[in-house]
């Protein structure tokens, strides 16, 4: 956990793979105990601390998560996460194969499998599923991998994992969506690089970035992003 944005009323961090965001059956240490553990310290808190999640990511998955630090904002960021096209998400996706199209919208029906904690995807609207949309763009390749900056336009279980296999897009790592072998941290390269969003408070727009987990795969697709030799949004 790397904190890269804090003022007053909200904190955000950068997530490592395999913290878990709050509590589950592992009964794990979660993202909320070390960041109000984080702000104790830091702010000498002896009494207890106030700390909100307005969404979440999975646990194999690295990034951005941002975090209310009073409960006048956290319904106000629930709403803004709740309300479609209130908070631009863009995502970094390494994948096994290049794209049939260097860009493209995916609408699919998800239908989530509670007992498997796993989603499916239709093309057709199903019992109990929900619609989900992204759009991804190719930005990169080397040699045996290629990376997709991806737009979510909904928040669904596994949404990016999911939609990416119906096209035999598999992410690096992601073996319960098809990837070959697992990587050795349990981790997925899927990464929550940026948000855009209207500050709870202060009512002007903020942008966050998160840099990648430091591996081999990610440090070549960043040496091609400071070289300038692709160009995602947050380079534009």
């Amino acid at each position: 956990m790397q904190v890269i944005y804090e003022d007053n009323h909200i904190i955000v961090v950068n997530k490592a793979a395999g913290e878990v965001v709050q509590s589950d059956k592992t009964e794990d240490v979660t993202l909320l105990d070390i960041v109000i553990q984080h702000l104790k310290e830091k702010y000498n808190k002896p009494g207890n601390v106030f700390l909100g999640l307005p969404h979440r990511l999975d646990r194999p998955t690295t990034g951005i998560v941002v975090l209310a630090k009073t409960g006048k904002v956290l319904p106000r960021l629930n709403k803004l996460f709740q309300t479609r096209g209130e908070v631009k998400k863009t995502y970094w996706a390494v994948v096994d194969k290049r794209p049939p199209k260097h860009k493209d919208t995916l609408t699919h029906y998800l239908v989530k499998n509670q007992e498997k904690n796993r989603s499916y995807a239709y093309a057709e609207k199903q019992s109990g599923s929900k619609l989900a949309s992204l759009t991804y763009r190719h930005v990169a390749s080397i040699d045996k991998y290629h990376l997709l900056e991806i737009e979510l336009h909904t928040g669904r279980h596994h949404q990016i994992r999911v939609q990416l296999r119906q096209l035999k897009l598999y992410i690096k790592g992601d073996i319960k969506y098809g990837a070959p072998r697992p990587n050795d941290d349990k981790s997925i390269h899927l990464h929550a690089r940026r948000i855009d969003l209207m500050h709870p408070v202060k009512n002007e727009m903020i942008t966050i970035l998160a840099d990648p987990p430091d591996d081999v795969v990610w440090n070549e697709f960043m040496k091609l992003f400071r070289s300038n030799r692709f160009s995602p949004v947050d380079q534009a």
